[in-house]
């Protein structure tokens, strides 16, 4: 019975998860060894795992086995210098060691007493992280703002629309809710989409505005503006308005200072999501993209995408925390406490959907400290610097085309079809991702603008190089060329 994994034991911990570490690492080692993007079929895994669960333990070294033979091949791996898909799901060193630390601890930070580090830390490291981003000081702890960590972006917009809800509705009546309405581009994330739905937005009354390649697929201010004139005309109540700085599909970034002004015309909230572009507000040559920030009402940045801070973490900042807090908090006996009920705390189940949270500010706090704002900086840069000498390929191969302006590290672009094609080349390069991917030696994603099929390559794995660009460049080039030949 001595060998039998207890429940904890400080020995038993010790030696196994110095094996999974071993594990892990020897995974980062060979990670350029596997397809990138997984290649079987749906259902796979249910004829390779048992029915049920064992009776009896097993050892690590058979799950071991297993994950290496059963679970690897259904692994999509986004840590590979090779994945160059959707957005970027940064891990780290640091990110690992906090994550661990978190782990060890495993406290659910609900409310301050519940671990009174867990909330203290967290609105520390928020406040450098805004001082980073040299956001304005009333998203700062110190005033009547502050920040909080999300699970993601989605969360965090969910939150801030549901306190713009309640804000309006508190004073023109609940009844009202059917003649909300809220405004966004058409680039926007489908996450306030949903958002909407949870808060009971009508559908007709969602204002997704047409966003094309005239403005470089921004926001216009003019468009917001009347829609929102006709809509009080018509008897409706504005009273939300999402700008993005670096859209999903293309980093479209939309003029916040104009937005801004709109907002605090009209009264509505403006919510900023800067989920992927802003880490790169940390750099002063990057920072001018939230340029009217200061006239936001809460900002969003994933931490988990290019900041080297494992999933989830991500961070909202608000102006007024007291419009989440109104329209979030609960407060049962069994959760009552003496230092809640004197109002001299933070508790962060009143800013978030859930009650449970986990000990996440751990890892940013290990990221900031162990890296450093100038280090993080050069990484940033770096991505940058590997996505404009691929789009310099791009533009030096006659065949292709660059749809939209490069900002930060994404290029998109496309194979031009022959003159001849019937669908401005859709299927053209609907068919060159397949090919790309089915190789297994990358990953990408795509969207569609302006009807045309985009091929998206954003650069952001930790361990991607230069020599990972040019040769994804190749498999690009040699699955074009091949296309072009059967395509006549």
């Amino acid at each position: 019975m001595e060998n039998v994994l207890r429940p904890m034991d400080a020995e038993q911990l010790r030696e196994h998860a110095h094996k999974m570490v071993d594990f892990i690492a020897d995974y980062y080692k060979s990670i350029e060894d596997f397809s990138v993007l997984s290649q079987v079929q749906p259902g796979y895994l249910q004829n390779l795992l048992p029915g049920s669960a064992p009776e009896q333990p097993e050892s690590l070294e058979a799950v071991f086995d297993d994950v290496r033979s059963k679970i690897m091949p259904g692994v999509t791996h986004w840590q590979s210098p090779n994945y160059f898909a959707y957005y970027p799901s940064n891990s780290s060193i640091a990110g690992f060691l906090g994550e661990m630390l978190s782990a060890g601890f495993n406290i659910v930070g609900f409310s301050w007493i519940s671990s009174p580090a867990a909330t203290e830390l967290e609105v520390i490291v928020l406040d450098w992280l805004a001082k980073m981003l040299k956001l304005p000081e009333q998203f700062l702890s110190s005033g009547q703002g502050g920040g909080v960590i999300q699970g993601t972006a989605s969360e965090a917009v969910l939150v801030t629309l549901l306190a713009a809800r309640d804000r309006v509705l508190s004073s023109i009546g609940k009844s009202s809710l059917g003649k909300l309405v809220v405004y966004a581009s058409d680039q926007t994330h489908a996450a306030l989409q949903k958002a909407c739905q949870i808060a009971g937005i009508h559908t007709e009354n969602y204002r997704l505005l047409k966003a094309d390649c005239s403005t470089d697929y921004t926001l216009c201010p003019d468009v917001v503006s009347r829609a929102i004139s006709d809509d009080i005309s018509a008897g409706l109540i504005p009273f939300f308005l999402c700008a993005t700085i670096g859209t999903t599909s293309s980093t479209a970034v939309d003029p916040l200072s104009a937005l801004g002004k709109i907002a605090k015309e009209n009264d509505i909230w403006l919510h900023v999501d800067a989920a992927y572009a802003g880490s790169a507000c940390i750099c002063p040559e990057y920072r001018h993209y939230i340029d009217g920030v200061e006239d936001a009402d809460s900002f969003n940045m994933n931490a988990h995408k290019w900041f080297l801070t494992n999933f989830d973490c991500s961070t909202l900042w608000v102006k007024d925390r007291n419009a989440l807090i109104q329209s979030l908090s609960t407060n049962p006996e069994y959760l009552k406490n003496k230092a809640s009920q004197t109002n001299t705390v933070v508790d962060y189940k009143d800013w978030q959907i859930p009650l449970g949270r986990r000990f996440r500010s751990l890892k940013l706090w290990m990221v900031l400290r162990l890296y450093g704002s100038e280090n993080l900086r050069s990484y940033i840069r770096n991505h940058i610097k590997l996505a404009e000498q691929f789009e310099e390929l791009v533009v030096a191969d006659p065949r292709f085309e660059v749809v939209v302006p490069r900002k930060f590290s994404l290029v998109c672009f496309r194979l031009l079809p022959p003159p001849s094609d019937q669908d401005n080349g859709y299927r053209l390069n609907y068919n060159l991702l397949e090919a790309i991917n089915s190789s297994g030696k990358l990953f990408m994603s795509h969207t569609v603008l302006s009807g045309k099929f985009i091929l998206r390559f954003v650069v952001g794995a930790p361990l991607t190089e230069e020599r990972h660009i040019k040769e994804a460049w190749n498999v690009l080039q040699d699955k074009a060329t091949t296309l072009l030949g059967t395509h006549q």
